[in-house]
């Protein structure tokens, strides 16, 4: 009766500012920090890693496609190569930020387009593996259930955690709606705790075309730099909290 609450953080750049961080550190349990390629900079990223370290929230790299202009949202068509270099480039910038800061990374996340293709592109989730593998083996990733990067993670020896999404609705095989289409956001709270109560109470999601799909879920997300992303998290967990279960960080979920 254990859950994760997660959200994609440190997504400003410079004096620009994406999302409340401040707030979400109050909501959430772990923390995915954007590692400068679709956002974040060098002080960012120090700074909510430690501010997340010193609230108890537990730290991800969030490595993403070089595309600061788009947020990481446009498709990339790269070889498997350079996939594992962008991967260990982004993973070893937050590794670094966190020792200076006294702060530890446990898992990573991978941003928008990049997770998106990997989510149905099997070789494209082997080189992802295979860079976290050989930066450190030891850290969990956090992947979408159902996809191919969950299963190619746990291939590849690592731990995996399975992601499930409070303000995304999903396809009849199990992948995120394209954003293009006006169905693919949730942005009505209790809409948001619903999906969330039916996956993990009854293991179950309804799909778009109204199917209920079996899902596996450890952590639920709340994308940081919506609108509603505040208020959504807020919903999410006091109203899985009312229903006895337990928000815990990533690695507690896990043990």
């Amino acid at each position: 009766m254990k859950f994760n609450l997660n959200a994609d953080m440190a997504e400003g750049y410079g004096p620009w500012k994406m999302g409340d961080d401040d707030g979400l550190l109050d909501i959430i349990k772990s923390a995915n920090i954007a590692c400068g390629f679709h956002a974040g900079d060098h002080n960012i990223m120090g700074n909510v890693m430690r501010q997340a370290t010193a609230q108890g929230v537990s730290i991800g790299a969030h490595p993403g496609f070089l595309d600061l202009h788009g947020f990481g949202r446009r498709q990339m068509h790269l070889s498997e190569a350079e996939i594992e270099r962008l991967m260990a480039y982004q993973i070893g910038a937050a590794l670094g930020m966190a020792s200076l800061v006294d702060a530890k990374v446990t898992h990573v996340k991978v941003h928008g387009a990049m997770s998106n293709m990997a989510c149905a592109d099997a070789g494209m989730s082997a080189a992802i593996s295979r860079a976290i593998v050989a930066v450190d083996k030891s850290l969990i990733m956090l992947s979408p259930a159902l996809s191919e990067l969950s299963n190619e993670g746990r291939k590849a020896g690592l731990t995996v955690a399975d992601e499930v999404f409070a303000d995304r609705t999903y396809m009849p095989d199990g992948q995120l709606t394209p954003r293009s289409r006006a169905d693919s956001m949730i942005r009505d709270a209790k809409d948001s705790l619903a999906q969330c109560l039916s996956i993990f109470v009854e293991g179950k999601v309804r799909t778009v075309e109204g199917q209920m799909l079996d899902i596996p879920a450890q952590s639920i997300c709340v994308h940081g730099d919506g609108p509603t992303a505040l208020n959504l998290a807020k919903s999410v967990k006091e109203g899985m909290q009312a229903e006895g279960f337990e928000l815990v960080t990533l690695p507690d979920v896990l043990a």
